[in-house]
C-alpha cells in the first residue's frame, strides 16, 4: 500500500509540525490520512515504527536533494556550493533533517535509536526503516563519498582523489556549521567559495 504509506507519513509529518511527538496520536494520524488505524498498524507496526519510517523518509529526501545539487552545474566548485546550500537550507526548514545531521534531538521530536531494531514486518519499506538509521557521521561520509564519485572522472590519480575527498568533506562540515550558527551576509555560498581553492574542486 505505497499510497497509504505515503499519506500516513505525510499526516505524521504535519502532526509533528503542530505538536510534540509524544502528543501525536496514531488514531489522529490515521484519520488525517483517510485510512483506518488498522492500516496504520499494518504498515508500521507501532508508533516507534512510524517514527523510524518518518526519519528514514526524511533522510532519503535529504540525500535525494544532495544528488540533485551535485547535478545542477558543470563546474565542480559550484556543485559543492549547491550541495552546501541544500544542506543548510533543508536543515533550517526541516527539524527532522536538522536533528539527523547534528545529532541534537529535541523533546518535541521522535528520537529513534540509530541501531537496527528487530523487525517482523512483511512490508519491505518498514523492514528498511527498522534497519540502522544514519548518524551525523554517516551523513558526512555519504555526502562526501557521493560528491567524490560525481566529481572524479576517469583517469583521476589517487592523490587527486584524496584531495578531492578532503575538499568535499570540508564543504559538508562547513554546511553543518552553518546549521548550528547561520552565516551572515553572503551566506553559505560565500563561505564555501572562500574555503575552497578553485584548483581543489
Amino acid at each position: 500500500m505505497p499510497a497509504a504509506r505515503e499519506s500516513l507519513l505525510d499526516a505524521a509529518y504535519t502532526a509533528l509540525a503542530r505538536r510534540p511527538w509524544s502528543a501525536v496520536r496514531m488514531v489522529d494520524v490515521a484519520s488525517a490520512a483517510g485510512v483506518s488505524r488498522q492500516t496504520l498498524y499494518n504498515e508500521f507496526g507501532s508508533k516507534e515504527g512510524l517514527a523510524r519510517a518518518l526519519v528514514r523518509r526524511e533522510a532519503d529526501g535529504y540525500l535525494a536533494g544532495v544528488e540533485r545539487a551535485l547535478a545542477t552545474h558543470s563546474d565542480a566548485r559550484e556543485r559543492l556550493t549547491a550541495t552546501a546550500e541544500w544542506t543548510a537550507s533543508t536543515a533550517r526548514e526541516n527539524a527532522l533533517v536538522r536533528a539527523m545531521l547534528t545529532g541534537c534531538w529535541s523533546e518535541r521530536l521522535p528520537s529513534p535509536t540509530l541501531s537496527a531494531v528487530p523487525s517482523s514486518s512483511a512490508v519491505p519499506a518498514q523492514r528498511r526503516a527498522d534497519g540502522p538509521l544514519p548518524s551525523p557521521g554517516d551523513f558526512v561520509a555519504m555526502v562526501r563519498d557521493r560528491a567524490v564519485a560525481v566529481l572524479s572522472g576517469p583517469g583521476v590519480h589517487k592523490a587527486d582523489t584524496a584531495e578531492l575527498a578532503r575538499s568535499c568533506e570540508l564543504v559538508v562540515r562547513l554546511a553543518l556549521s552553518c546549521v548550528a550558527a547561520p552565516p551572515g551576509e553572503g551566506g553559505v555560498k560565500d563561505l564555501v567559495r572562500t574555503a575552497l581553492p578553485r584548483q581543489s574542486a
